[in-house]
């Protein structure tokens, strides 16, 4: 099936990719905050952990294949850190250098995420900073190269309190490190519809790069790819975000009963659903007329990729139909006529006095987009994520270089 993005130019996708990385990182944002409330920071702290690990190789091996950098030296690791969610270009400022394609190190420039930590409190900066990143930049690493180790030379709390770079890490490769494994949720997710669904194929003919071959770069140069590449990077990350999302209901349903699952996991949808939308609009230059908020419904991370999630659109509305993601317990569970605060959110990102209307099934259900005479009030869940500095960022022009060894 071809994908939605396939509609968009170049031009726009290579502002588009970015912009899906973004969102994909502040799905925490939405998440944890009422996770938080619920059991507490040590416990959130622990999800996250648990949501990371259960995904992060599956979707870095998925991307790595996609661009053909597959390898099992640090460059592939860093290459991979460059299209992942949990570091999104420039909001997660990473700065890399190579020794050796065994010996490497990064600093961060800027951390959004610490940005958003720092003001709660030392606690949860170090619940992020040291007992989250630990296992989780290992797990990522594992995909590339079992034995790569990812360790700090600091790393907030900041010491002064305005320090920069935010933190530095060292990647090292070594036959004599002890293999990491993937964790038992890891190895199950690797059975879902997500890791194994078939996205639309790269056309090596087309103008520009298809493949992320050669040098490490600086920066993520995304314009300089074709537009099939960036179509294929758009619709992985959407699935990265499909996973993560998977990952989290996964934590949630190992602490809580079906009403406190079904309650976090719709408000973790709804928040990042109003803010993505927001963010994908004004990306794109839509306006606020029905045409653009059906385009954008269309486009959304929630109802993609096309080939997982079975959508279309008619003039006034969408209608989802039983798909690969319905096998997945995923945010698809969280959409339909008894779930419609995702979609709210979502098309009064738009214009306020945008509704939804669904009928059908949790599994096939038609959304109507309507008009109120009064302006809806802003979601409590799109304001607790927009609380991050992720949802105000902008991007910055920057000259990508590549990067050999010191």
């Amino acid at each position: 099936m071809p994908s939605r993005y396939a509609s968009l130019t170049r031009e726009q996708l290579a502002t588009l990719v970015p912009e899906l990385l973004l969102c994909g990182q502040l799905i925490d944002r939405s998440g944890m905050a009422w996770c938080i409330g619920e059991w507490g920071r040590e416990e959130m702290a622990q999800i996250a952990i648990e949501e990371w690990m259960g995904v992060s190789p599956i979707y870095t091996r998925r991307m790595q294949r996609a661009l053909a950098y597959e390898g099992d030296d640090v460059v592939t690791i860093f290459k991979g850190l460059q299209l992942d969610i949990g570091a999104p270009p420039q909001f997660m400022d990473f700065r890399y250098e190579l020794s050796d394609p065994w010996h490497g190190s990064f600093t961060l420039a800027h951390c959004g995420a610490l940005m958003d930590v720092e003001p709660m409190g030392e606690d949860y900066v170090r619940s992020m900073c040291h007992d989250i990143e630990d296992p989780t930049f290992d797990a990522t690493a594992v995909a590339t190269n079992p034995r790569a180790r990812i360790r700090p030379v600091h790393r907030p709390p900041r010491v002064p309190a305005d320090r920069t770079p935010h933190c530095e890490w060292t990647v090292i490769i070594d036959p004599a490190h002890p293999e990491v494994h993937p964790t038992p949720e890891c190895v199950a997710f690797q059975s879902s519809r997500a890791a194994s669904i078939e996205l639309s194929p790269i056309e090596a003919s087309q103008e520009g790069r298809s493949a992320y071959d050669g040098p490490l770069m600086s920066d993520f140069d995304f314009a300089s790819f074709s537009h099939s590449a960036l179509v294929r990077m758009a619709d992985e990350v959407v699935l990265q975000m499909q996973l993560l999302a998977m990952s989290f209901i996964g934590a949630l349903r190992r602490r809580g009963d079906d009403d406190v699952v079904r309650r976090i996991a719709t408000k973790q949808l709804t928040g990042i659903a109003g803010v993505a939308a927001r963010r994908l609009a004004a990306a794109l230059d839509l306006g606020s007329d029905i045409d653009d908020v059906v385009r954008m419904l269309m486009l959304h991370p929630m109802l993609g990729p096309s080939p997982y999630v079975l959508a279309r659109a008619s003039d006034d509305s969408i209608a989802v139909e039983p798909s690969p993601a319905h096998e997945d317990d995923g945010w698809i569970g969280f959409l339909g006529p008894d779930s419609v605060r995702p979609l709210q959110a979502a098309v009064r990102a738009l214009d306020p006095h945008w509704d939804v209307e669904v009928t059908g099934s949790s599994g096939s259900w038609t959304a109507v987009v309507v008009r109120r005479d009064e302006p809806a009030a802003e979601l409590d869940e799109v304001a607790v994520t927009a609380f991050s500095t992720g949802t105000a960022f902008v991007f910055e022009p920057r000259r990508s270089l590549p990067i050999t060894p010191v």
